[in-house]
């Protein structure tokens, strides 16, 4: 029973990492513009397909090369192409409304329209067919007692941490960080300071895009089968995790992603599987009635 215990909370955390690496992006551009980014998820699978074709081709061309070079290569390669897919979406889809004063809806349903036409460009270009990620890195697996861990659990943990660590370290110590703070603040008064609002929101969607990237190339190489409808179901679940965690808070995204790996790893562990969203999704409702604002939320007044 304890072993069982232990392997299914290393299992939560490798899920977990999952939903906070993908919660955080959302956290980042809502924190920023108070815009909920519902295309973040699309952007996630987005970067699981530009991985995929990234380390086919690196695999390819660096024939004999070792795993660690092809997959630093694809990390930096794939993060490059999902911001220039991030700054595409907020010039083209968001910029434009943002420039005309529209109400929050109009961007929201905008959001939405962006997340369906990712979805099915992707299922008209490349077809319906599911598609298996290339193995970069040799798989090892250390048993430890009655423990069963693996080298690709632990890097997608151990990176789940370093990149939240980066996340904080450049919202909160540095001066772009603190510009991304000042905006989310006042954005109508911050350009009489001489912060150039559109470059810090540009910047914003890099840095998220970029997490959706992380994220995407360690889903593809630990569940490696993709298909252009994948990122819809995680990205809402990895919202909900970051409204639980308090939306707009880096530290309550993160840790409401963790949670959320935790509820659905043990529902599966002691129910039937069929139960695992009804469980969870009752358990966060649960939190949200006797917490609104989430964990690290707090109630603000909106003037109309």
């Amino acid at each position: 029973m304890l072993s069982s215990i232990l392997q299914n909370i290393f299992n939560a955390l490798q899920w977990g990492s999952f939903y906070s690496m993908i919660a955080l992006g959302y956290c980042l551009v809502y924190g920023v513009l108070r815009l909920i980014n519902f295309a973040h998820g699309d952007i996630f699978m987005m970067a699981c397909y530009f991985a995929f074709f990234v380390a086919t081709a690196l695999i390819s061309a660096l024939a004999g090369a070792p795993g660690w070079v092809v997959f630093a290569l694809t990390i930096v390669i794939t993060m490059l192409l999902t911001s220039i897919l991030g700054i595409t979406i907020e010039r083209v889809a968001y910029r434009p409304l943002r420039k005309k004063g529209v109400n929050r809806l109009y961007v929201v349903i905008t959001a939405l329209m962006v997340g369906f036409i990712l979805e099915n460009g992707n299922l008209a270009v490349l077809g319906a067919s599911s598609r298996r990620f290339p193995d970069i890195l040799a798989k090892t697996v250390w048993n430890i007692g009655p423990l069963t861990l693996t080298n690709l659990k632990l890097l997608v943990i151990v990176s789940s941490f370093v990149v939240f660590g980066i996340l904080q370290f450049i919202v909160q110590k540095t001066v772009i960080g603190m510009s991304m703070r000042a905006v989310s603040y006042d954005k109508f008064a911050i350009p009489l300071m001489g912060i150039p609002v559109n470059a810090i929101i540009t910047f914003t969607f890099v840095l998220g895009s970029s997490l959706a990237a992380i994220a995407g190339i360690l889903f593809g190489m630990s569940y490696p089968v993709l298909d252009p409808y994948m990122g819809m179901t995680l990205g809402w679940k990895a919202f909900i995790a970051a409204v639980v965690g308090g939306i707009g808070e880096i530290k309550g995204a993160f840790l409401g992603g963790f949670l959320l790996g935790f509820i659905e790893i043990f529902v599966v562990a002691f129910f039937p599987s069929s139960y695992k969203d009804l469980v969870s999704f009752v358990i966060l409702l649960a939190i949200l009635t006797l917490k609104p604002t989430g964990f690290f939320g707090m109630a603000k007044s909106t003037k109309i």
